[in-house]
């Protein structure tokens, strides 16, 4: 006798649920993976806290800090977002890169949420180079335009 295959009802990278063969309600897990997806395609957020606001607007949403309180418990470092109902929450995943609205800057995943801190420009040494330094202001200005680094 074989045994049955064993069948994953979530899609490996970020647990999108999926449809089975003759499954009651379809509707239900069609919609959440689209409530996922929404979420996960060009993810921005609004910002960082430990708790939801108090009234959000349908399509914000958060990334989780700990220690996570209220609706938000036993969710740290995921994915918060409201749809007007209830919340939704998305793990992260290695690579994962957020925009954060709060700071205009990216976050990227890895092993944890990393944020890059703008470098500070050159002052003093033995030897001042003007073009140099306006050089190196110049590429910190684009990579913040770019939303790499925080604008200030």
């Amino acid at each position: 006798m074989t045994e049955p295959i064993a069948f994953d009802p979530r899609s490996a990278r970020h647990a999108l649920p999926l449809l089975v063969a003759g499954q009651a309600q379809k509707e239900f897990f069609v919609n959440e993976a689209f409530a996922r997806i929404d979420v996960l395609l060009h993810p921005a957020i609004e910002g960082e806290a430990t708790e939801p606001p108090d009234s959000p607007s349908p399509g914000e949403c958060w990334l989780v800090a700990a220690p996570a309180s209220g609706a938000w418990v036993e969710h740290d470092s995921e994915l918060a977002s409201w749809d007007g109902n209830q919340w939704t929450y998305c793990a992260p995943c290695e690579g994962m890169l957020l925009f954060d609205r709060s700071t205009s800057a990216r976050i990227v995943f890895s092993g944890g949420w990393q944020r890059v801190s703008r470098p500070a420009i050159p002052t003093g040494g033995t030897v001042v180079d003007v073009e140099a330094r306006a050089a190196i202001s110049a590429i910190s200005d684009m990579l913040a335009t770019l939303g790499l680094i925080p604008p200030s």
